[in-house]
């Protein structure tokens, strides 16, 4: 079975970055399942998702066995490859990026006239906002750190917002609460968002592939 290859792409931190992420949710831990991790995550969009680190026998069972929706299949590797691997049943979804940070923190941006930033930390998980003066929330975001991880997640700028240097002042607010340096800086990214990450220092590590199978109407 054909393998995408990626040489900055350490399949171990996968397994970390769910975990972490998992905890930032306040969903299940995954679980191992079929050569990747099951997660459940029982939300109205979806019921549950399975992460492959590569490709797998056991995706091309579950891409078989599959039918209901809300059930998510994710591979760190191309769109093409998970088009390949499963049935026409399956949609694949837009592209998106695994990337890590560099161990540095990043050099924040001065803070516009009119917002305010809210920092809030319980246990491992840190959560930042920017409020416009009206007291709407102009950007949001948060990172979990565990199991060697430090995992970014829901980055977001609200379109009235953006282009104000806010996504990254949230950035650069999570990045100063991490408190190993040896945790690896790791996230999901869009197309759109990837720009973002790349001018603060991030690389892509590997293609993020998603299919579903869509909702009947």
């Amino acid at each position: 079975m054909t393998t995408d290859r990626w040489p900055d792409f350490d399949p171990s931190l996968i397994v970390g970055w769910l975990a972490a992420r998992s905890i930032g949710r306040g969903i299940s831990a995954p679980t191992p399942d079929r050569g990747g991790w099951r997660v459940d995550t029982n939300s109205a969009k979806e019921q549950r998702r399975w992460v492959f680190p590569q490709m797998h026998e056991g995706l091309v069972e579950l891409g078989r066995e599959i039918s209901a929706p809300r059930h998510v299949l994710k591979l760190c590797g191309t769109d093409q490859s998970l088009r390949r691997a499963l049935p026409s049943k399956w949609e694949i979804q837009a592209a998106e990026y695994l990337m890590m940070g560099e161990a540095t923190r990043p050099a924040g941006r001065p803070l516009l006239d009119g917002y305010r930033l809210e920092i809030d930390e319980a246990g491992c998980t840190v959560r930042t906002r920017v409020l416009a003066t009206d007291g709407s929330l102009a950007a949001s975001g948060y990172a979990t750190e565990a199991a060697g991880v430090f995992a970014y997640d829901r980055i977001e700028t609200a379109e009235a917002h953006r282009r104000q240097g806010l996504g990254q002042t949230v950035m650069t607010a999570l990045a100063t609460h991490r408190r190993s340096s040896a945790a690896t800086q790791i996230l999901v990214a869009t197309s759109e968002g990837r720009s973002l990450y790349e001018s603060l220092g991030w690389r892509v590590v590997s293609p993020w592939a998603t299919a579903a199978i869509p909702a009947k109407d």
